[in-house]
């Protein structure tokens, strides 16, 4: 079935309803539901060809780790990133400060996501605010460097830089959110973005409040 479902195509509107149903009316994060809107992305980026593949692919194996977690016999410790955090933190379950006998922590997995949602959310939300000839390339690569970047060694942001050089044009992105005209396709975005945002800042200060944001 997953490959059937990374076949589908891609809707704005699917990921917008998924990250409406991630957070609890106290602000936890549900995990299957974030899993789930990643999956979503994952669409996103596989339709727009393979320029994309050094994330995409990256992404569906953090997502298969953090199904085996939810899926695992402590489960209901991963019900919510909240709960996750605290199971594995409680437990000793995280490489705190260098690679050991954990590396598919959900902690650890969950935060190489985080930072991949923070490039998407840069770069949609250049997407929405730009004008007719903005070129994706430059609004790709900025959002790169303001976040992704500064995580990959040389060689992969070398080869991201190269990648970025041959990504469709507005039109295609646009066309590629399955919502309708261009117009309408902004007004979603302008919908969705907010609330991948409030999911990557409740993350963001979590793993902040605790001092995960340099796993190795």
């Amino acid at each position: 079935m997953a490959g059937t479902e990374e076949e589908e195509k891609f809707s704005l509107q699917e990921v917008l309803d998924t990250f409406k149903l991630c957070l609890s009316d106290s602000k936890e994060i549900y995990l299957e539901q974030y899993v789930a809107g990643w999956r979503g992305l994952v669409r996103l980026l596989n339709s727009l060809g393979s320029v994309f593949g050094f994330i995409s692919s990256d992404a569906v194996n953090k997502i298969n780790i953090l199904v085996a977690h939810l899926k695992g016999e402590n489960g209901s410790r991963y019900v919510t990133v909240q709960s996750m955090v605290a199971y594995e933190l409680e437990n000793d379950l995280v490489d705190l400060s260098k690679r050991g006998s954990h590396p598919e922590s959900g902690c650890r997995t969950l935060l190489r996501l985080h930072r991949a949602l923070r490039w998407l959310e840069l770069f949609l939300e250049r997407l929405r605010t730009s004008g007719e000839d903005s070129k994706t390339s430059t609004m790709c690569s900025e959002a790169y460097n303001e976040s992704l970047s500064r995580h990959h060694p040389w060689v992969i942001r070398k080869a991201a830089g190269m990648a970025f050089c041959m990504i469709p044009g507005r039109p295609a992105f646009l066309e590629a959110m399955n919502v309708g005209p261009p117009e309408q396709v902004v007004a979603k975005l302008g919908e969705a973005l907010p609330l991948i945002s409030e999911v990557y800042q409740i993350t963001e200060d979590l793993y902040t409040r605790h001092s995960l944001m340099d796993l190795p």
